[in-house]
């Protein structure tokens, strides 16, 4: 077998690998705006050109977002993250509501069995928000995503809850954009999140995961609802 000599690394590399400790540590967290390229040029004393194909490998691989006359900006946390990111922007919503369908029950389940009285009380806390802000599509969407994650945390599983994150992200960003499908019934969620909360509360792991099935259940039911074709 025929080895390479090993070559040491480029500056662009070594900037690289700088760049996405910063990322990855939550220094440049996700949604920040990194410094201008005279800025950086200036703290790791490289050429502009190195910074710029530092930058471009970044940009290429998920991790970062160049937003014309705006800046460069932390578009994912870590590599997994930016391939999921594509994945999920490349996919239907049926589809990403059907995998969410999957992860919604376990969650659910594993919540109920694992959970502590402290997230219980987060989940509470959380679910009134939630409740308090129907007359505010967007608040509302965002108080129902802080609800979710605090249920996926509640299963002390870390690499479920990274996936659930990214993944719930999208469809509701996505929800949002074309109106809220659980404000379009809401008294039913509410009954149904509030099943789930119960079911949570009183560590019933079947009770949960049904009522999680229901409100995926009604997502989809909206979902395709609102996108069946329509006759001229």
């Amino acid at each position: 077998m025929n080895f390479e000599k090993p070559v040491r690394s480029s500056l662009a590399k070594q900037v690289v690998t700088q760049l996405e400790q910063l990322i990855e540590s939550g220094k440049w967290a996700v949604g920040m705006k990194i410094p201008a390229e005279p800025e950086l040029v200036e703290q790791l004393g490289v050429s502009r050109n190195t910074v710029r194909e530092a930058l471009h490998a970044l940009i290429h691989n998920g991790l970062l977002e160049a937003r014309q006359g705006d800046g460069t900006y932390v578009r994912a946390s870590t590599h997994f993250e930016a391939a999921l990111l594509r994945r999920l922007r490349g996919s239907e919503i049926g589809d990403i509501l059907e995998v969410r369908y999957s992860l919604e029950r376990d969650i659910a389940r594993l919540a109920a069995v694992r959970r502590t009285d402290e997230e219980v009380a987060l989940l509470r806390d959380a679910l009134s928000l939630r409740n308090e802000r129907v007359d505010d599509r967007e608040a509302f969407v965002a108080a129902d995503f802080v609800f979710h994650i605090a249920m996926a945390a509640a299963t002390h599983n870390p690499l479920l809850l990274e996936l659930y994150k990214y993944m719930s992200e999208h469809v509701q960003k996505t929800i949002a954009r074309v109106g809220s499908l659980e404000l379009a019934n809401v008294k039913d969620q509410k009954a149904i999140h509030a099943d789930l909360l119960a079911a949570i509360e009183q560590q019933d792991p079947v009770a949960a995961e049904k009522a999680a099935c229901s409100f995926i259940e009604a997502l989809q039911e909206g979902w395709a609802a609102v996108n069946e074709p329509r006759e001229e």
